[in-house]
């Protein structure tokens, strides 16, 4: 075990997102504004796409202004799709970074944005140019990061080689390997981040894995193993892709990471009494 302390993301965004009956914005900014109180590094708040898309975050900017920023020391990560998005978002000087998500299958970059990898790598390279521009961080999500359905080649050279690129080209700082489909390996997932960590010392290496609850812990264990300090959660497990096999399969419930931090006295920096009170209103959201 080498991690003694994380940093968890909270991703009500993500657990949102795949519901069709349109939650209430006032409830949304009660249970984002509790969350806020409860210690997290980030919170992964909204999304900055089309309506079309995403027809549940089409309210982004109303639930913004209703947040309670003053009482935290919580961040705000959005995410966007394409050039105009962020743009969107780099107006709002709450949002501190802006999120991509590209993947390592061609075939799940067009089905999400409508691009091939090469055209959304262009994209990130002008959404980058936004970023410095107004002060915003970018996080690259590599999504199919540890294998996908599409029988497209997968390996961990193919993720590191995708990871320097972003690294060397266009200066990302910080990238969230993305299990989207719930087929990670524990062993792929401890390789990629022992031998991505040393190589690229200057990025923060996250884990964003979408599991069934029962394989939570191993995942975790696997991911600290490799060096991985950065953990992306959602309460309960709530959301994750529609693509994914296993109708369990989730985002990695938050509740499993504080769990195993405690197990491996591994501090977390989260407030339990706030994290309780959130546990407990989500069952109103979702």
């Amino acid at each position: 075990m080498k991690a003694q302390k994380i940093k968890i993301i909270e991703c009500p965004r993500d657990a949102m997102q795949g519901i069709q009956t349109f939650i209430p914005t006032q409830q949304k900014i009660a249970y984002l504004n509790k969350l806020l109180l409860c210690g997290f590094d980030t919170l992964d708040f909204g999304s900055f796409v089309s309506p079309k898309a995403i027809p549940q975050l089409s309210d982004t900017k109303e639930v913004l202004s209703g947040l309670q920023l003053e009482s935290t020391t919580t961040k705000l990560l959005a995410i966007v799709a394409n050039e105009r998005g962020a743009e969107d978002a780099a107006h709002f000087d709450a949002i501190h970074y802006l999120g991509f998500p590209l993947s390592v299958s061609e075939q799940f970059q067009k089905r999400n944005t409508n691009k091939s990898i090469e055209e959304a790598f262009k994209t990130l390279d002008t959404i980058q140019e936004t970023c410095i521009k107004t002060n915003k961080h970018l996080v690259v999500y590599l999504s199919m990061g540890f294998g996908n359905p599409y029988d497209e080649p997968w390996g961990p050279e193919l993720v590191a080689n995708w990871c320097e690129r972003l690294y060397r080209e266009l200066d990302v700082r910080i990238m969230a390997l993305s299990d989207t489909i719930g087929c990670a390996r524990e062993e792929d997932v401890t390789y990629l981040f022992k031998h991505l960590i040393p190589e690229l010392p200057q990025v923060e290496f996250g884990a964003h894995l979408h599991v069934r609850s029962d394989k939570a812990e191993k995942l975790i264990h696997a991911s600290i193993a490799g060096g991985c300090s950065r953990f992306d959660g959602a309460i309960k497990g709530y959301g994750g892709c529609p693509m994914a096999k296993d109708d369990l399969i989730g985002n990695m419930p938050t509740e499993k990471l504080l769990d195993f931090c405690k197990a491996n006295n591994i501090s977390t920096d989260i407030d339990m009494l706030a994290f309780q009170e959130a546990y407990s209103f989500s069952s109103s959201i979702f």
